[in-house]
């Protein structure tokens, strides 16, 4: 059994210990409400974008963009979010078995990582890496994201890949953040256009207009998919720094009952020392 002087410093490395989670579970809380309103914010852009895509494919029933075309899947490309840090859970390691789940296919598939514990895993396993942004902190911005995104999209506008998928974390709540895969190119149209308030013309020409439109249609889904991440990555770190400070109470609890435990046999072996000296000296 462990002296009573090292369960009493296993206390205190543990209290401190729980101090850094507790800390680190206010922070993650603060950068979650943030992280939430960047998440949102990002929607009337993305829902702007499909509306006005929309409208165009309505007028242009004929234009069939590249973007549109569906083709045999050949090759495909994977975009693989996940974060740059750890003390999220089981967040990444849902997202890599999504991916490498996607990849064990008997299409080729080359990826692209957007995040350091996905890049990290892709170089270990020896999978065809071909770009990747890391340590892009808590507040990316769409420049920030683009150069991978780009590196996807002329794979596809050479025709070396026939489909862009995306996986990440969805933000659903602060307890589930769900795996997601999700196509980017070629480019489902959206369902149903908004309706249209007033009649715009469009110029150039409507066609026009949409060649410009689909790459930033599809840069957007990814820009969407890196805050839910980001976001999702908050809220498993408030979720994991929480369970490890209740765990950390338990362990005190336990350490200090067994340091009680060890300390009154202490003092019992030298009280029966005792009245055994003061015994033999009386006979």
């Amino acid at each position: 059994m462990a002296s009573l002087r090292d369960l009493r410093r296993r206390i205190r490395s543990v209290a401190n210990t729980q101090k850094i989670t507790k800390a680190m579970e206010l922070v993650s809380a603060s950068k979650l409400r943030r992280a939430q309103e960047r998440m949102e914010s990002a929607r009337p852009y993305a829902e702007e974008l499909a509306g006005i895509m929309s409208e165009l494919m309505r007028r242009t029933p004929e234009y069939r963009h590249p973007y549109l075309a569906v083709r045999p899947v050949q090759h495909r490309c994977l975009i693989l979010v996940t974060s740059d840090r750890g003390l999220v859970g089981a967040l990444n390691a849902n997202s890599l078995r999504l991916a490498l789940q996607e990849m064990s296919g008997e299409t080729p598939t080359a990826v692209v990582t957007i995040g350091r514990r996905g890049r990290d895993v892709m170089r270990r396993l020896r999978k065809p890496l071909i770009a990747d942004i890391s340590n892009y902190g808590d507040r990316p911005t769409l420049a920030d994201i683009l150069p991978a995104v780009r590196v996807a999209r002329q794979q596809f506008d050479e025709g070396l890949v026939d489909q862009i998928d995306l996986v990440y974390a969805r933000f659903v709540s602060v307890s589930r953040h769900d795996p997601v895969l999700q196509r980017v190119l070629p480019l489902e149209p959206p369902a149903a256009a908004p309706a249209v308030r007033s009649l715009f013309e469009y110029e150039p020409e409507a066609r026009d207009v949409l060649d410009a439109l689909l790459p930033r249609y599809a840069e957007a889904q990814v820009y969407r998919a890196v805050l839910e991440n980001i976001a999702s990555e908050q809220a498993a770190r408030i979720v994991a720094m929480h369970s490890a400070s209740e765990n950390a109470t338990d362990l005190i609890e336990s350490l200090t009952l067994t340091a009680n435990k060890v300390r009154q046999t202490t003092i019992t072996t030298e009280l029966m020392e005792v009245v055994s000296g003061a015994g033999a000296l009386a006979g």
